[in-house]
């Protein structure tokens, strides 16, 4: 790469893209760490991009209607960290760029949904951006089909690499995208044909460009250095009724010795080096110093959307007060406040008639009550719809023909579906949820992780919970997948045991406002065990006294979703022989430990003996066994030990000893 006649040739684009690279480079060395390379590589199309194609106003990085970039290559962080200083984004200072990678800064080594306004997702974890690309731009299809294009208008860009579309989830989003015809998605592959262990054609010979084309895209290809080519093909994408990809041919560690090899991919900092790779840039200024007149002109195209965000707000100011305070409800994601009403009505309803229903068909129920008065959902199943009940009369199909459709058939895509439904809800205006069979959250699971580390409420609908989904065995019965998904951080798992339970846990769930929520459904149909109405939200607490002890209470049982009703069986079993118990429903140990002690002690107070109860894995049970006033003698639990086996669900709820009978025989071994 003739690097002398790229600035020669175009020297008010090389004046404005030297400076991402030379930041980049001072950042890496300042931390010891980091990725300069791929900003190096992809500093000329980033400044095509922001320069003359993104709509943004930097002084305000959250106007609904921006453009949006997702930086999929999140290693290549210091690009968007370089941009957003340039370009004057109120929380990116020079501090921050000099802080690189440091504790507390908000510049971490991949970028941080919450840390700083302009990041619009967290990247790291490559084809996670691509993937979140693809909910964005389905986004904003819905809402500019539901608000007007006077309102929503807008484009998805990101930037992918090589890693990035090697990673399973990249297909699962591609073909989603071009199965929806999104328009406003522009992926720019940054094709530098070097990944960490060297040369992309040891491991890969995919030809990129017809993958995407047969999976619906329209694709296009220039050089990515040379600013006039790539404005070419970012115009001609921007032009695209399709999903649109532009294969930016690149050099990673542009100007560097380590230039197209591995070793451009991590950090370099060694001085000599580096100052090699600043005088071919003509780049004489010391570390983190930015020429006043550069930075100004940087300034100025932060500047440049400024009157289309002003524009846009004259029309807004035009919608009726009421449609302003609906789109503005939206974006908070604030509940109506019928919400609470509506749950309330369908809990005493249900309360009255208890049903036999599985909670699968329960959160059906709850879903027919709050999609009508809450019209940013938008629903969907990874190819399970009729076993997920997640789609409701009044949704309509979201596709291309029916852009105000609210359910989405995502196919037999669950990580793509979480990832896409991560991209919505970091969106605004839309809360997504989306279901698949439990086991299948194993599939789902690094995006689920992200929801929870980026603290976006997207709704995790899991059915077919444990084994009482019967005969298609182990595989599909999730034995592990509570504990996994009640270790994570941040993230709410409701265990319901009845239709009232899980009316409860819909209206928690949608309320949460950082939080993600799962929702763990049964496939069989359990009793109503909540047959006193309440209006209190009793879920909210996490665990309470569902039927307390006759008598002397001796004995305290714990359980979630469909193992109350067993735990009910086995204190009727207890009772008739003078022995008080307690049933203690335990539908989210999350909200549970959030109560403060007296409450928790009130539920479990020290004395009795404990026994808990679930169709799963033991791990996670002992800090209520023999934590919180328990003792480890004095404890049991009665649930799986191993994987299950293909039968029918009473079958198998007996031959793994899970039984009324075997409940209270527990209990009373330990008295």
């Amino acid at each position: 790469m003739d690097i002398a006649a790229l600035a020669q040739s175009h020297p008010d684009h090389w004046r404005l893209a030297t400076p991402i690279r030379a930041l980049a480079l001072d950042a890496v060395a300042a931390a010891n760490s980091g990725h300069s390379g791929m900003p190096m590589g992809m500093a000329d199309v980033a400044t095509v991009l922001w320069s003359k194609h993104m709509s943004f106003d930097a002084a305000a990085p959250d106007w609904p209607n921006r453009d949006r970039f997702i930086l999929s290559a999140g290693h290549g962080s210091m690009l968007l960290y370089a941009l957003l200083y340039l370009t004057g984004s109120p929380d990116m200072t020079l501090e921050q760029v000099k802080a690189f990678r440091q504790l507390g800064a908000i510049t971490a080594g991949h970028p941080e949904y919450g840390h700083a306004k302009g990041v619009e997702t967290t990247t790291g974890p490559l084809g996670q951006g691509i993937a979140n690309a693809v909910g964005f731009a389905m986004a904003e299809e819905f809402l500019r089909a539901k608000w007007g294009r006077k309102v929503i208008d807008h484009h998805t860009w990101c930037i992918a690499g090589d890693g990035c579309l090697m990673e399973g989830v990249s297909q699962e989003a591609i073909a989603l995208a071009g199965r929806q015809e999104l328009s406003r998605l522009i992926v720019l592959w940054d094709n530098n044909g070097i990944t960490i262990d060297g040369q992309v054609a040891l491991s890969d010979r995919t030809d990129q460009l017809a993958r995407f084309a047969a999976s619906g895209w329209d694709v296009f290809a220039c050089d990515g250095h040379d600013p006039v080519e790539i404005d070419r093909a970012l115009t001609a994408a921007k032009a695209s009724p399709r999903p649109a990809m532009v294969a930016c041919t690149t050099h990673i560690a542009l100007g560097h010795a380590a230039q197209d090899t591995a070793k451009g991919h991590g950090a370099l900092t060694d001085a000599a080096q580096l100052r090699a790779a600043k005088d071919a840039y003509g780049w004489p200024h010391g570390p983190f110093e930015i020429p006043a007149d550069i930075k100004a002109d940087w300034e100025a195209i932060g500047a440049r959307g400024r009157a289309a965000r002003e524009e846009w707000e004259t029309r807004f100011a035009l919608l009726s007060e009421g449609r302003q305070a609906e789109f503005t409800r939206a974006f908070a994601g604030e509940m109506p406040k019928k919400l609470s009403a509506t749950i309330r009505a369908l809990k005493k309803q249900v309360s009255e008639s208890r049903p036999k229903v599985a909670t699968r068909k329960a959160s059906e129920m709850a879903l027919e009550v709050i999609n009508p008065i809450l019209p940013e959902t938008m629903g969907g199943s990874a190819d399970l719809t009729g076993s997920n009940n997640t789609r409701t009369a009044d949704l309509g199909v979201f596709e291309p023909a029916n852009r105000k459709g609210r359910y989405v058939y995502y196919g037999i895509r669950e990580h793509g579906m979480a990832a896409a439904m991560n991209g919505m809800a970091l969106h605004g205006g839309v809360r997504p949820y989306g279901g698949t069979f439990m086991c299948f959250a194993d599939y789902a699971r690094p995006a689920m992780r992200l929801s929870a580390l980026m603290g976006v409420p997207v709704q995790y609908v899991m059915t077919h919970d444990s084994i009482g989904l019967g005969e298609d065995g182990p595989t599909h019965q999730p034995v592990e997948h509570l504990a996994m998904l009640r270790a994570t951080p941040n993230m709410l798992v409701f265990r319901p045991a009845d239709a009232v339970e899980t009316a409860e846990s819909w209206e928690i769930a949608l309320s949460q406002r950082s939080t993600p929520s799962v929702l763990a459904l049964s496939r069989q149909n359990l009793p109503t065990v909540r047959t006193e109405h309440k209006t209190k939200n009793l879920t909210a607490q996490g665990a309470y006294v569902l039927a307390d002890a006759e008598g002397r209470r001796q004995a305290i049982l714990m359980a979630t979703g469909s193992e109350v009703a067993i735990a009910m069986a086995a204190r009727d079993l207890l009772q008739a022989e003078g022995i008080g118990t307690r049933v203690v429903s335990m539908p989210c140990w999350e909200l549970f430990e959030d109560q403060d002690e007296a409450y928790r002690r009130r539920v479990l107070p020290g004395g009795p003996v404990r026994v808990a109860v679930e169709a799963a894995i033991r791990f996670g049970w002992d800090r209520w066994l023999y934590g919180e006033r328990g003792r480890r003698e004095k404890s049991g639990f009665v649930g799986m030990h191993g994987f299950g086996a293909s039968a029918p669900e009473g079958d198998l709820y007996r031959h793994f000893g899970i039984t009324p009978e075997a409940v209270a025989e527990k209990a009373k071994s330990l008295l």
